[in-house]
């Protein structure tokens, strides 16, 4: 998971040899997503790991007041502690407050050989924390109390200082009280908020709400060692990243989690159409993997039917992987896999199964 003791500026601590995208005004949107008129920043082979650089857009936003060297001063964060990037970021106005959205990405990475039908599959090697802090945000009357909370105030940034706790565990630290000392600690468990391929759209998409291509599906259990399975739209794939997390809560209730930039190493390996279909079936949208759970999605503007297409994806996995019957597999979902809210937050609602891999190679025992 990486250190939250210091500062991982741009260019620095990277393994020898490194494919490495920094944060640059070249190798970044803010607000929109890639589509298929962008050009690749960089383009590799299948299967080759990239060091990606992300950097977090709480700091940087209007609300807060597009200064992140005066918003992380007034929480006591020195200046040599914030990104160089951040600075940069701000200070560009390459974006437009009223139409784009809040992240900044970095990409598009096009993987030679990826087609329209292919998967992209996505192998999170490492997620290195860049800065030791983080906000959460609930802002533009967004959130699952929106109308109720915030009151008082349009806007509201949380700052979130990481330590140890007493047994030497990283945490995030808030208090009970606004200027109090800090008494609650969480744990952290990074992973990427944005990844996705580009849409096969002539014009850029708003960087909020997810879709068949990825984008800002916000789904915390992506931390190091999974894997994302993404549906390419375009040539070469366009892969980009961005909204990195420190930690966040299934459902992301009061708008953002606990937002904070980090150093993604990831592997990028295309999946022919052939065999994403014998694997998989026909896949919707994203999927992701760990050594222990599948996680189909499901996405709508209304919860309900993101669950409904969240458990026809599943169902559709099941019978390509194990040949399942529809009823059965409709069966063994209801006994036995947790259906999870990805986030409530984001325009385009987003759920996740987490169907157990081991119960596939369970037997039952043969008294014969």
């Amino acid at each position: 998971m990486g250190d939250y003791d210091g500062i991982l500026r741009r260019g620095e601590g990277l393994p020898a040899g490194a494919d490495y995208v920094p944060v640059t005004s070249r190798t970044t949107l803010w607000g929109r997503l890639p589509c298929s008129a962008d050009a690749p920043v960089t383009t590799v082979s299948s299967g080759t790991t990239v060091v990606v650089d992300t950097l977090s857009h709480e700091g940087l936003l209007p609300d807060q007041g597009g200064d992140p060297l005066a918003f992380f001063s007034r929480h006591g964060v020195e200046a040599d502690a914030v990104l160089a990037e951040a600075v940069e970021v701000a200070a560009s106005g390459a974006r437009d407050a009223d139409k784009d959205g809040p992240h900044v990405v970095t990409g598009p990475i096009g993987v030679t050989g990826a087609r329209p039908g292919d998967l992209l599959a996505v192998d999170i090697v490492g997620l290195t924390p860049r800065v030791p802090y983080g906000v959460i945000s609930n802002r533009h009357g967004r959130g699952a109390l929106a109308g109720e909370m915030p009151s008082g105030t349009d806007n509201v940034s949380v700052f979130c200082g990481i330590g140890r706790d007493r047994d030497g565990a990283w945490r995030g630290w808030l208090p009970a009280r606004e200027g109090g000392p800090v008494e609650t600690g969480f744990p952290l468990a990074p992973f990427l908020g944005i990844m996705g391929v580009a849409t096969a759209t002539s014009d850029r998409v708003h960087s909020v709400p997810p879709g068949s291509h990825g984008g800002n599906i916000d789904i915390k259990d992506l931390v190091a060692g999974t894997r994302l399975y993404l549906p390419v739209q375009v040539s070469e794939a366009l892969f980009y990243a961005g909204d990195p997390h420190f930690a966040q809560g299934d459902g992301e209730v009061a708008l953002t989690a606990l937002e904070a930039s980090l150093r993604a190493t990831l592997r990028l390996t295309v999946v022919p159409e052939r065999e994403a279909v014998r694997a998989f079936g026909e896949l919707a949208g994203p999927l992701g993997e760990s050594a222990d759970y599948l996680y189909p999605t499901g996405m709508d503007e209304d919860l309900d039917e993101a669950l409904r297409a969240c458990v026809r994806q599943a169902v559709s996995i099941l019978a390509a992987r194990h040949g399942m019957d529809a009823h059965l597999a409709y069966a063994y979902l209801s006994a036995a896999t947790d259906f999870r809210i990805s986030q409530v937050v984001d325009l385009v609602q987003g759920v996740h199964a987490a169907i157990r891999i081991s119960d596939f190679e369970a037997r039952p025992h043969d008294e014969s």
